[in-house]
């Protein structure tokens, strides 16, 4: 096919899939998204711009803060680049300070650890980071300081001031007070909900593993479908320092591909694997970014918040959520478990029990079993979640 030829038929086949994209407005419904490809996906490594490295326990030892820095500073040098990391290492190092055989498993112990550790952990970075002229910040973070929305504004104002001044942002879990309600559960999940944070369009996940592993050992070096193709073969954490195992780090890839971000697991030892990874290399295992993401607070609202009750919706209300993006009203709900109050996170089920969508609630759980079944009355005050506060879930 020559050049001219080539450029009709693409010509061609985008005004086909305009045409089609109309169609599909006209009927009311969106038209189906490309499926991402594995050399695509790749290539948009390259054009990151904001970028956040989570590297964990057992990675942290040795030379790993001296090699992490020279990476950091050679892709900091490309204009408009901008690095966040998220760190884990004050509780390990904590237990070493402090003398102590292993990980304690009592709450004051692991605060303790903590304390000790975080002073030494910020000494390692800013020493290793300050031989290649890179200024860090520390970020202390709580699931709390997230579960609340002007807390999570001030923390994303803090975030992007340390990033224009030119500082390197030092994310970690404040073990140190956080007790188990205010936990994120390990800093795998802390990385995903600080993507939306920081608005990044790339998630590395450095491991002791070179990625996802599948049933032969091998690498699985792209996955489409985190349900279909990678959730069966995570496993749990084996290596008795950190908390986060490889199921922890493929619901992270998940989280944060609905925000939109890419995200990479890859072997936190492999010399030069942060460069490889945004040079577009086929290093790790590479998780794409959902053609549609998630805008942030829709994503705080079903990642980040934890919900306090649930509610029961019958098949109609339910399929109305999914398809119609409608609001959920008294009449379609069937009952509600546990005790919410307004302006609470709620999980919501439908008759089967599978879990279709999370909201924040117009009302409370009393208020809500009150009215449950009945039409609008009057007052119409009948919306128990409305639309606009309620993210359906993905379906896989």
């Amino acid at each position: 096919m020559t050049e001219h030829e080539e450029r009709t038929a693409a010509k061609g086949a985008a005004t086909g899939r305009h045409a089609a994209d109309a169609a599909a407005r006209h009927a009311g419904v969106a038209a189906p998204a490309p499926e991402p490809d594995p050399e695509g996906a790749r290539a948009a490594l390259e054009r990151c711009r904001r970028v956040i490295i989570k590297i964990g326990s057992k990675s942290l030892s040795g030379d790993a803060w001296d090699r992490l820095a020279v990476e950091v500073a050679a892709l900091r040098a490309r204009p408009g680049r901008s690095l966040v990391i998220v760190s884990s290492g004050a509780i390990a190092l904590g237990v070493a300070k402090l003398g102590l055989k292993a990980r304690p498993k009592d709450m004051a112990w692991l605060q303790a650890a903590a304390a000790a550790g975080q002073s030494v952990l910020m000494q390692r970075y800013e020493e290793a980071f300050g031989k290649v002229g890179l200024l860090v910040a520390q970020v202390l973070l709580t699931h709390a300081d997230l579960a609340d929305r002007t807390r999570t504004n001030n923390a994303r104002n803090a975030l992007a001031a340390l990033l224009e001044a030119g500082a390197i942002p030092i994310i970690n879990e404040n073990d140190a007070v956080a007790v188990e309600e205010i936990k994120f559960g390990d800093n795998d999940q802390l990385a995903a909900m600080v993507t939306p944070l920081c608005e990044a369009d790339l998630l590395i996940l450095l491991s002791d593993v070179e990625g996802l592993l599948d049933g032969d050992g091998r690498r699985v070096p792209f996955v489409r479908s985190v349900a279909r193709e990678a959730r069966h073969l995570a496993g749990a954490s084996t290596s008795g320092v950190g908390t986060g195992g490889m199921a922890s780090k493929v619901e992270a890839a998940r989280r944060a591909t609905l925000a939109g971000s890419h995200v990479v697991i890859a072997a936190a030892r492999e010399p030069g694997i942060i460069t490889s990874i945004l040079a577009g290399e086929d290093v790790g295992t590479l998780f794409a970014a959902v053609p549609q993401r998630l805008n942030a607070r829709k994503h705080w609202i079903a990642y980040t918040l934890r919900p306090r009750g649930a509610i029961l919706v019958d098949r109609g209300a339910a399929e109305a959520i999914a398809s119609k993006n409608r609001s959920i009203l008294a009449v379609g709900v069937l009952g509600v478990r546990g005790t919410f109050l307004p302006g609470d996170a709620v999980a919501v089920f439908d008759p089967e029990g599978t879990e279709i969508a999370r909201g924040l609630a117009r009302m409370s759980a009393g208020d809500a079993a009150r009215i449950a079944r009945k039409k609008r009355d009057e007052s119409g005050d009948d919306v128990v979640v409305h639309r606009d506060d309620l993210v359906v879930l993905p379906s896989e």
